[in-house]
């Protein structure tokens, strides 16, 4: 086999953005998975292209990647099942309406189209939501897309422009250009990309990302019933309680017209079971904001492992010490929103351009000295 300029390890949205990116800049990909693409932590995600600002750093790679969506969607709607709902986020009392005001003021400095809304305005815009609630922040432009539908035609579209793949092979290991097959194949390339989701840290040890365990489930079909995505301010806030767990309501309107449930966090848990227990919390945080959900057939539930990192930021850019390896990981909830993003930063990194933005906060050696 010719030897790839650049190896991807993991072909899940961010994976596979980044594997197009490269080869369509020039550079020979190889993308390589045990699974399908977007068949492992992608294929549990809700899907959602949504702008968070906790920090400035965080803003810049959603305003950056949902650019990049702005133009994959001008083409590929149709495949992406994309939705352009907008997204609510729901107040329900004054201390959050402040946080959502905030927000709101935040994202239209940037040229994002947020705006208030008052209560009443609010019971007008989604007569599902219950009554009462103090009012809301309407993102316009955020949506909600199929995510599995997107890596694979990234990975089409890679092999469109001339890049190879190899789906069900599992990467042993990670070496300074170079990875070892489970079935003892070595294949060098000039550089690596480590975009394995939680299965970083196993081929990295030195670089800390750890499973999040998350609750979806999703309804029969309501069409009509909700128009925009319905997410608590408390979404990413919520502190975990002593049983390590953290839940926000999170409805998404699906193409299809069935309703998306999440969501919540719980860390050190090592197995992707479902939880009834967990299950029953999330859909009662739901169903607090959207009564009408009690009386909905749930059709389906199932869980994902998102990849985390311990200071919230995912990790883009230069192995610490391996100079011929790349690291695109520890997206958490973010992973597809920012996919596209993070392939043009890490492109910007990897062939040396002025990068779109500060790469600094993203970078893996800000772990060169946390021991592993």
């Amino acid at each position: 086999m010719k030897r790839p300029d650049v190896i991807v390890v993991g072909a899940g949205i961010v994976g596979a953005a980044c594997a197009a990116e490269l080869q369509a800049l020039g550079r020979d990909v190889l993308l390589i998975d045990r699974n399908t693409p977007g068949g492992g932590v992608t294929a549990a995600g809700m899907g959602h292209l949504v702008v968070l600002d906790e920090t400035d750093d965080e803003l810049d790679l959603c305003l950056l990647s949902l650019a990049r969506w702005d133009d994959y969607l001008s083409t590929r709607a149709d495949i992406a099942e994309h939705v352009r709902c907008g997204t609510l986020w729901v107040a329900e009392d004054e201390a959050q309406l402040a946080h959502a005001r905030a927000r709101a003021e935040r994202l239209a400095r940037r040229g994002w189209d947020a705006a208030g809304v008052s209560g009443d305005e609010l019971a007008r815009m989604e007569p599902a939501l219950r009554a009462g609630l103090a009012g809301a922040v309407r993102v316009a432009r955020d949506g909600v897309v199929y995510p599995p539908a997107v890596a694979r035609d990234l990975a089409g579209t890679l092999v469109a422009l001339g890049g190879r793949t190899r789906f069900g092979t599992a990467v042993a290991r990670v070496d300074d250009g170079a990875i070892t097959l489970a079935s003892g194949e070595r294949i060098d390339a000039g550089d690596v990309v480590v975009a394995a989701g939680p299965a970083v840290t196993r081929l990295l040890p030195d670089i800390p990302v750890f499973p999040r365990k998350g609750h979806l489930a999703i309804t029969a079909r309501y069409p009509n019933r909700l128009s925009h995505q319905v997410v608590s301010m408390a979404y990413g806030q919520t502190e975990a309680g002593s049983d390590a767990l953290a839940v926000a309501a999170n409805v998404q309107p699906r193409i299809t017209g069935q309703w998306l449930i999440g969501s919540c966090r719980q860390d050190g848990i090592p197995h992707a079971d479902v939880d009834p227990r967990v299950l029953a919390r999330v859909l009662r945080a739901a169903i607090a904001l959207l009564p009408c959900l009690a009386d909905m057939k749930i059709i389906r539930s199932w869980t994902g492992m998102r990849p985390a990192t311990y200071d919230g930021r995912p990790v883009i850019g230069q192995h610490p010490t391996l100079a011929r390896i790349w690291v695109a990981a520890g997206h958490e909830g973010l992973g597809v929103t920012t996919a596209f993003g993070t392939a043009q930063l890490l492109a910007d990194l990897m062939l040396d351009r002025r990068p779109s933005i500060d790469p600094a906060p993203y970078s893996p050696m800000r772990f060169a000295h946390v021991p592993a």
